[in-house]
């Protein structure tokens, strides 16, 4: 069987027609590469990892930061560091860790909030936990803007097989170009130190250096200069945030004849925390008839 050359020229239109196609097609199946144009001005952006681009959002879901009680300390640590590099100083990346619904989310979107009424000239970008791989990509594109820029992972944790922890590694370091000055990153875990315990030890146990395997997984949560711990709340906490949301909505009813009630949400959940204390309250202004603001 004799094998058939194909030129490729101008003479030959049915080829370059054929290939033409196949380019196109092998276009629409990669997303977009990222290129240098300016992000359209926003308060925040989400990054999305299938189209390869950042998202504009220009209302952003948050509580006013004097909503969050009981989380003095954590504030003030996170409000000072976030300052700092909005000012254009040097600042660290934070890792919030703790206990569910204990405000670790809602504490960066609010501090952001903050800076920007503020007159700050800060954004920030939500990356989501399955797009933590793009993290080098992302941060290379902002690194090229001229703003500065929050990047932001809420839930972030790694389980067994798992390997995009190292996209994450990479970023923080930045290689020999180190992080780019304009962008800080925060994110928000119920880890501290971001591994399932069944995957730090299945490396233990599989590593030639046991030792050496569980310092490689442990020293990404090193990656992070500010760690900030938050923990469940007590009875008093929680109706302490009850009222400051009574308040704050200016709902028709008196803090205390809602105590009870408040504390039999909680228990019918198994956990006291800022969360289940919106929940309660989005409960308690639907039952009041009161439209509140989401």
């Amino acid at each position: 069987m004799t094998a058939k050359v194909v030129h490729l020229s101008d003479n030959n239109p049915e080829m370059m027609l054929l290939l033409t196609r196949l380019a196109d097609a092998l276009d629409r199946l990669a997303p977009p590469a990222l290129h240098d144009a300016p992000l359209a001005p926003a308060p925040g952006y989400v990054w999305h990892g299938e189209l390869g681009k950042c998202e504009a959002v220009q209302k952003i879901s948050r509580v006013p930061l004097d909503l969050l009680c009981g989380i003095d300390g954590q504030i003030t640590r996170l409000y000072d560091n976030t300052l700092a590099f909005a000012e254009g100083k040097i600042a660290n990346n934070a890792l919030l860790w703790g206990a569910r619904g204990t405000g670790k989310s809602s504490l960066i979107k609010a501090i952001h909030g903050a800076l920007q009424a503020e007159g700050h000239d800060l954004s920030i970008v939500e990356i989501a936990r399955e797009d933590i791989g793009d993290l080098p990509k992302l941060m290379a594109y902002l690194g090229r803007q001229s703003g500065r820029y929050i990047v932001f992972c809420d839930d972030l944790a790694f389980e067994s097989a798992e390997s995009s922890y190292k996209a994450l590694k990479a970023a923080l370091e930045g290689g020999l170009e180190g992080k780019p000055s304009n962008i800080v990153f925060y994110a928000s875990s119920n880890r501290r130190h971001l591994m399932a315990r069944q995957m730090i030890d299945n490396e233990r146990s599989s590593a030639i250096n046991p030792s050496e395997a569980i310092e490689e997984k442990i020293s990404l949560s090193d990656r992070f200069g500010l760690w900030i711990g938050f923990h469940t709340i007590d009875q008093t906490g929680y109706l302490e945030i009850i009222a400051s949301y009574i308040d704050h909505y200016h709902l028709p009813v008196k803090a205390e004849e809602v105590e009870r009630e408040a504390l039999q949400w909680a228990m019918e959940r198994g956990h006291r925390s800022g969360r289940t204390a919106y929940q309660y309250i989005i409960h308690l202004a639907a039952k009041l008839n009161v439209s509140i603001e989401s």
